[in-house]
């Protein structure tokens, strides 16, 4: 992908890795997180139609969301 960083890379099998990253289009940049598929052993990773594309003022929003759900998680343990 031309115009993004990679800011982490979580391995869901063989063949597919979710890769959240910031990318530009049309000027603008957006925060992703979206599912890549390989076919010649993670040589090459092409993303898939699954996924899902913030504005930079949402992050706030996920920002908390995530916090909670760590919150939520600890009390299980």
């Amino acid at each position: 992908m031309a115009d993004s960083k990679i800011l982490a890379t979580i391995q869901r099998n063989d063949t597919e890795q979710l890769q959240i990253f910031i990318s530009e289009y049309k000027g603008k940049s957006y925060f992703n997180l979206r599912i890549f598929y390989t076919t010649d052993d993670g040589a090459t990773w092409l993303p898939t139609k699954k996924g899902v594309t913030y504005s930079p003022d949402q992050l706030d929003t996920l920002t908390e969301a995530i916090a909670e759900a760590q919150k939520e998680f600890m009390v299980e343990e």
